[in-house]
Order: C-alpha cells, then sequence, then structure tokens
C-alpha cells in the first residue's frame, strides 16, 4: 500500500472542519466545505483504485499459487513414473524441480494473506471516508440553510451571486488550497471517476451501508436477548 493513502486519509479523517473554515478568513463556508468535499471524493478515488490494483495482485498471486501447486502433484506422478523405469536421474531432476517449487509456494501464500490484510485496511480507509463525506455534506447543508433565513427578504440570492460569490469563489478555492497544504499536506484534488461509475459505487456503498447497520442491530438484539 502507497505509504500516502495512509497519511492522506489521516489527515483528512483528523481535520477539524470548524478550524479550517476559520482559517479561511472572509470566505464563504459554503464554499469551502464544497472544496473540501471535492478533496475527499478525490481521496477517495485514489483509495478505490489502490483497492483495484491489490485485489488484482491477490488474484495474480492466487493463479501463481495454483499453477506452483499443480506443477508439484505433476512432478510427483513424472518422479514416480522415473523410478518405476529405473531413471534415478530423471526422478532426481524432477525432485529438484519440486522442492524449487516448495521454496517459493510460502512466499505465494504470504503475498496472498498480505494482499488480503491490505484490502480490509484499504476498505476501512475507504468506509471513513464516506463517513467524513456525509459529515461534511450534513455541515454544508446546515450552512446552506443559514444562509438562507440570513437572506430572506433581502432580495435574490442568485443576483447576490452574481455580484459578489463568484469572486469570492475563486478567493476561497485558493484560500483553500493553500490551507489545506499548509495543514494536512494535500494540493490539488485528483480526477474523479465518470458519473455513471460514480452513481453505480455509491448505490453499492449505500447497500453495503445498510446491510451493515442491519448486521449491527442484529447483534444488539442477539445480546440482548441473551
Amino acid at each position: 500500500m502507497k505509504e500516502g493513502i495512509t497519511v492522506r486519509v489521516g489527515r483528512i479523517i483528523g481535520g477539524s472542519l470548524n478550524a479550517l473554515i476559520d482559517a479561511v478568513e472572509g470566505a464563504a463556508p459554503t464554499v469551502v466545505l464544497e472544496e473540501a468535499i471535492r478533496e475527499v471524493d478525490g481521496a477517495i478515488d485514489e483509495v478505490r483504485s489502490e483497492i483495484g490494483q491489490t485485489l488484482a495482485r491477490r488474484q495474480i498471486a492466487n493463479a501463481r499459487l495454483m499453477e506452483a501447486n499443480d506443477r508439484h502433484e505433476e512432478l510427483t506422478e513424472k518422479i514416480t513414473i522415473a523410478l518405476k523405469e529405473a531413471r534415478e536421474d530423471l526422478a532426481e531432476a524432477a525432485q529438484g524441480r519440486q522442492i524449487d517449487i516448495e521454496d517459493q509456494i510460502p512466499v505465494l501464500e504470504r503475498d496472498i494473506a498480505d494482499a488480503g490484510e491490505e484490502h480490509k485496511e484499504l476498505e476501512g480507509y475507504l468506509a471513513a471516508l464516506q463517513a467524513k463525506k456525509r459529515e461534511m455534506q450534513e455541515e454544508l447543508k446546515k450552512f446552506t440553510k443559514a444562509r438562507e433565513k440570513t437572506l430572506g427578504g433581502a432580495g435574490d440570492p442568485q443576483a447576490d451571486r452574481a455580484g459578489k460569490v463568484e469572486k469570492r469563489v475563486e478567493k476561497a478555492t485558493s484560500a483553500f488550497d493553500r490551507i489545506l497544504e499548509k495543514q494536512t499536506g494535500l494540493a490539488g484534488a485528483p480526477a474523479s471517476v465518470d458519473s455513471k461509475t460514480a452513481a453505480d459505487l455509491a448505490e453499492l456503498e449505500k447497500i453495503a451501508r445498510q446491510n451493515r447497520i442491519k448486521e449491527r442491530l442484529a447483534e444488539v438484539k442477539a445480546r440482548s436477548a441473551d
């Protein structure tokens, strides 16, 4: 696993939204939060990419392990045949190859186990980032509602944006980048996945989260019944 992902996720999860908003003086909180959410989306995409690579690595190691085991069994049969034909030279060569394979098998098994552990850890990072994103989205809703109340009866919000907010967006985004890079070491968000893929993944994540909630409730009920 890339060490940068671990550091990046840790800083995002441990970051304080209020501290970040306070640090961007004169910027609209909604703009800061929207940019922060985009940063989380970038980290989510990076973790998903790493999960894909980890799964591919485990699949390759599994395939190689199966091939090694098949080759080992095949050599066992050939050794038996060679001994029956009194060809100890051939049996010895096959036995040497078997030993080479036996030396490789533990390494392949370790690769598979490591990939499995890494996948589990990355899934945890993904869940944490998604939880952080939900927290940010809730904060964004609060700020948006508060702003709507403040603007109530003061004119058209769209006109207000046309006059001032566009400049503040550019200023806030630039300020956000500087503050985030200083506080967390993050600079710029990676390109996100296409909209259809993102929608499919979001739906899967929603289903997975609902299942986790149901499983947790079932555990609580089971403990209560004991």
